[in-house]
C-alpha cells in the first residue's frame, strides 16, 4: 500500500461526515462584500461540483459547510489560492492564504 499525506489521509477519515471551514477575508471587507465575495467562491465550488453552504457570520468571515468532508480539503487548496483570503481554519488548523501580507508587515 502506498504512503498518503496527511491531508489525503483526513480526505479519507471525513468522506461522508460533515465538516466545517472557516474562511477569514483581509483588507477589512464590508458585510456585504464579504457576501459578495463568499457567494462567487461558493458559485466556483459548487462549478468544480463541490458542495458547500454558505453561512457569513461576520463582516470579515465566513463559514463553509461540507456534508462529504472530503471535499473541504479541495476547497482548502481553491481557498487559499483567492488573493482576498486572509486564512482558512479547518479542522483547527489554520492554513495562511497565498496573498496574506499581513504576517510579514513591517513597522515604518
Amino acid at each position: 500500500m502506498g504512503s498518503y499525506s496527511p491531508d489525503d489521509l483526513m480526505k479519507l477519515t471525513k468522506k461522508g461526515k460533515t465538516v466545517m471551514m472557516f474562511v477569514n477575508i483581509n483588507r477589512n471587507p464590508s458585510r456585504q462584500e464579504c457576501e459578495d465575495l463568499s457567494n462567487i467562491w461558493q458559485g466556483a465550488l459548487r462549478n468544480d461540483h463541490i458542495q458547500a453552504e454558505r453561512y457569513v457570520i461576520d463582516d470579515s468571515r465566513a463559514i463553509f459547510l461540507f456534508h462529504d468532508g472530503s471535499q473541504a480539503w479541495d476547497a482548502k487548496a481553491y481557498f487559499l489560492e483567492q488573493e482576498r483570503v486572509k486564512d482558512v481554519t479547518l479542522e483547527g488548523q489554520v492554513h495562511p492564504g497565498k496573498f496574506n501580507k499581513e504576517n510579514s508587515k513591517e513597522e515604518l
